[in-house]
């Protein structure tokens, strides 16, 4: 009996492992996007938005691909998370931990992805 549990729990250790990631939920993320984000980064995600005029660091351009490829998912995910101060970047990025779930920054890390087109 208690091979059997070590099979079974070692069967569940291995799907867990090759289990495909969640898929990103992209209407909720354009959703957040367009509601929090837009203001600073344009809704086309060129860093043009109404409100990054004022601000003493220029947004982040997203259909920047020469920039976005140099910026991994992690870091996009700790920016979002943490704010700019907090990851050596921009402090008039702020910190969004208390904003959103780690899933809808995850989430909006996909999204920000779709700006660029290669």
């Amino acid at each position: 009996m208690n091979r059997l549990i070590a099979i079974v729990g070692a069967g569940a250790i291995i799907a867990c492992a090759f289990a495909p990631a969640r898929a990103a939920d992209m209407a909720a993320a354009k959703q957040n996007y367009d509601t929090f984000c837009a203001k600073r980064h344009g809704s086309g995600g060129k860093g043009d938005g109404p409100a990054g005029a004022a601000l003493a660091t220029h947004p982040a351009n997203f259909s920047d691909c020469a920039m976005m490829g140099k910026m991994s998912d992690d870091t996009m995910f700790n920016v979002i998370k943490n704010g700019g101060a907090a990851t050596g970047r921009s402090k008039d990025m702020p910190a969004w931990s208390s904003g959103f779930e780690d899933g809808e920054i995850h989430d909006l890390v996909a999204y920000l992805m779709t700006f660029c087109k290669m």
